[in-house]
């Protein structure tokens, strides 16, 4: 059965305009149709359109809530988007299905692309969730320097990943369970060495995603695998 992202108060379920244009237009959903909503803050309901327009559909709820069991850690993946926005885009729809809770797209020295349509990636991890049938959305942040972000950070712990040499952790020895975790990717030429000295006096460590130098997209993609399986 589809899911739909729907604001449900009391027995009610409101599908947002765009859900409801895809529900009467692609689905060729009617009233009376059983459907099934999730509200992107963990919950399930069952529901019976009982009105239904291109620009708003109206649900009766029947069954629910059911709350899903949300993974048991908090990763939030800062990334710089590459210049090519297929591929960050290709990233956060797999890191959504795969496990990850916040997104924030950073500005860096060297980054290539300083501007994002967040309305669009919002999109994709919303249809990312449904796909893989869950029922918490994930928080998407507009794009901010980096220096403006290291300084509202906040977490349990804080990582960046880069290429230079000095004294890094491993990812593997990172206990990512029970906690909040900040996790920072740099853009397609990495960042500086100023900036991870910046980003070290706010208590960021430097960790290693292996021997291989990997992309900025999948090293996003790697640290959602990692979060999920290292729990």
């Amino acid at each position: 059965m589809n899911l739909f992202i729907a604001s449900v108060v009391n027995n009610k379920g409101i599908l947002t305009n765009d859900e409801s244009w895809h529900c009467t237009k692609v689905l060729r959903k009617k009233k009376g149709d059983h459907i099934r909503l999730i509200d992107g803050n963990g919950n399930f309901f069952n529901g019976v359109l009982d009105f239904v327009s291109e620009k708003q559909c109206l649900v009766i709820i029947t069954e629910g809530p059911f709350h899903q069991i949300k993974h048991n850690y908090y990763l939030h993946l800062a990334i710089a988007p590459t210049k090519q926005i297929d591929r960050i885009e290709w990233m956060i729809e797999k890191g959504v299905e795969i496990g990850v809770d916040e997104i924030s797209f950073i500005q860096s020295t060297n980054s290539e692309r300083t501007t994002i349509k967040i309305d669009r990636i919002i999109k994709i991890v919303e249809s990312a969730v449904k796909q893989s049938l869950q029922a918490f959305i994930p928080k998407v942040n507009e794009i901010i320097n980096l220096n403006s972000f290291l300084i509202k950070s906040n977490a349990d712990q804080k990582f960046i990943a880069h290429c230079h040499e000095n004294s890094k952790i491993n990812i593997r020895q990172i206990d990512f369970k029970q906690k909040n975790t900040i996790v920072l990717i740099g853009p397609e030429g990495d960042f500086s060495k100023l900036e991870i000295e910046l980003a070290n006096q706010h208590n960021y460590q430097s960790i290693s995603l292996g021997t291989n130098r990997l992309r900025t997209e999948t090293a996003g993609l790697f640290i959602c695998q990692a979060a999920s399986m290292l729990t």
